[in-house]
């Protein structure tokens, strides 16, 4: 689009920015809001971009963070554009209004990927719809993999999370020239993006930066610190390089993504493995986020909205095939899912005997969605403030053969972006438009003044359902499933027990992975 005299010109705390009016609404791309990662700077903590004389073109997304390609097999279903560039990272507003005086409600999105793939820059996460409905909405793009969550002795930890703090700042200062309201700024993300709130929203550093968060399909959590380590050992033995950010940065950055990418590929949700997370530091993250929302004060006077959907595996397992060889493995998959929940042969029959039908491949999945997912959010939700929390579930199966209501489907529906064919690899031809405006609305909701719609969670576990019949509230719809966990607790593993799991973990693994498929499971 060609710029004009009618085109917004915002003033940021670094230098003013020309966007563009599309569909109604004021559209922001690729504004800087830390210096390019690279160079000195690289593996390093973020700082403030140079200033900027005169006014900085912003009608095009900025360049994404480095990342290796989906699998063949994940790329049918979700994309993820590549901008190339140094300067990656920057974020993206729209809104309805450009005004200061305008005060109106701000959501920050931190895209999904499981910290390795994904970006603003995803159709999917368009704005439009939120800034039409009254929201400023600010999609920020992070550093990734081993440049965001590699774990070195010579580097700080956690810059990928740094990264979204940073960015979260500059929000809180910069938003009310866009027409956003700083003292209302909602967190939220999806995927390891709402494993990225949950360690924000418990940051002593970002303790007053928002009122409000969503968390989509991921819980607060801390990776273990010898998974990520062994990552980086494993790609430095590869590289054949010390396991150091000095080695690694002086690595050729297109075959630092390929080694990435292939000692990554047999890590994944279901059966674990090796993997890049937000680490407890001693400093961003001083402890582990789900402890320290639920035992400590952080965001105790911030409303949450948490959920899932009923399918979240089917996105794991799916493509590539994974579904038909788990159900085959029988027994031995559902061994290697005990190990990775930490949970006897009491849970799994309890599973059995309230899904009877059930394939091994729904047994595991639902296991590990409820180890994973579920059970710390119904933790989360427990502890925090009366009348402050709310749960949905978000229940409709995509019209592709075998997906059901799987990981990432609800972000069309979220977005309302439905008409957009990146939606439609995941959804199919013909998806709800009404599913659509009943959860975009529950999110402008929340986002306005904290409630969606639908009773807060207390001891009767209300739930919204949305894409099951017309949205509707039901009671402890998976209370059955996560009791099984609290009435039969698994004993203390001993050392040859452990060792054991671990060996038979590795063998699943190894079965479950064709030679090639380079790519990992995960979700946007």
């Amino acid at each position: 689009m060609t710029a004009g005299r009618s085109d917004p010109v915002v003033t940021t705390p670094y230098g003013a920015v020309r966007g563009r009016h599309e569909h109604g609404v004021a559209v922001f791309r690729g504004v800087p809001y830390a210096a390019p990662p690279f160079g000195p700077r690289r593996f390093r903590p973020p700082v403030p971009p140079e200033p900027w004389d005169g006014v900085r073109d912003a009608a095009l997304f900025g360049p994404t963070a480095p990342k290796p390609p989906y699998s063949e097999a994940f790329a049918r279903y979700l994309s993820d554009p590549v901008v190339p560039g140094d300067d990656c990272l920057n974020l993206n507003v729209w809104t309805p209004d450009p005004d200061p005086a305008a005060r109106l409600p701000v959501m920050v999105w931190l895209h999904g990927g499981a910290l390795t793939r994904g970006s603003s820059a995803v159709p999917v996460y368009d704005g439009r719809a939120f800034a039409r409905d009254g929201v400023v909405l600010v999609s920020v793009n992070y550093r990734l993999g081993v440049e965001g969550y590699g774990l070195f002795p010579d580097a700080p930890a956690n810059p990928g999370l740094r990264d979204q703090l940073a960015a979260l700042c500059w929000v809180h200062e910069a938003i009310g020239a866009f027409g956003g309201d700083p003292d209302r700024i909602t967190l939220c993300g999806q995927s390891a993006g709402a494993i990225s709130i949950g360690a924000l929203i418990a940051a002593p550093q970002a303790q007053g930066l928002f009122r409000r968060a969503v968390l989509q399909s991921g819980p607060p959590e801390a990776a273990d610190r010898g998974n990520v380590r062994r990552m980086v050992r494993r790609m430095a033995t590869r590289l054949k390089v010390p396991a150091t950010a000095e080695a690694f940065a002086a690595v050729d950055r297109d075959l630092l993504l390929r080694t990435q990418a292939e000692v990554g590929r047999l890590g994944g949700p279901v059966l674990g493995g090796p993997a890049f997370g937000i680490v407890v530091d001693g400093d961003l993250v001083p402890r582990d986020p789900l402890q320290a929302l639920v035992e400590g004060d952080a965001a105790r006077g911030a409303d949450l909205l948490m959920g899932w959907t009923r399918d979240e595996y089917r996105l794991w397992l799916v493509p590539g095939g994974l579904l038909e060889r788990v159900d085959r493995l029988g027994a031995v998959a559902l061994a290697a899912a005990m190990a990775r929940c930490h949970c006897g042969h009491e849970v799994v029959r309890g599973y059995r005997a309230l899904r009877p039908g059930a394939g091994t491949a729904e047994i595991v999945g639902q296991l590990v969605t409820d180890h994973l997912l579920r059970r710390p959010l119904h933790r989360l939700a427990d502890a925090h403030s009366p009348g402050s929390s709310y749960v949905y579930e978000f229940a409709w199966p995509s019209l592709l053969p075998d997906l059901g209501a799987c990981h990432a489907l609800e972000l069309g529906f979220v977005f309302d972006t439905g008409d957009l064919s990146d939606s439609r690899r995941l959804a199919g031809e013909g998806a709800p438009q009404e599913l659509a405006d009943a959860m975009h609305a529950a999110w402008v909701r929340f986002a306005t003044d904290g409630d969606p719609g639908w009773q807060s969670w207390d001891a009767t576990h209300p739930v919204h359902v949305f894409g099951d019949g017309p949205p509707h509230t039901v009671h402890g719809p998976r209370d059955a499933e996560l009791a099984l966990w609290t009435a039969a607790p698994e004993p203390p593993p001993t050392l040859d027990g452990t060792r054991a799991r671990a060996t038979e973990l590795r063998a699943v693994v190894r079965r479950l992975r064709r030679p090639g498929d380079v790519g990992g499971v995960s979700g946007r």
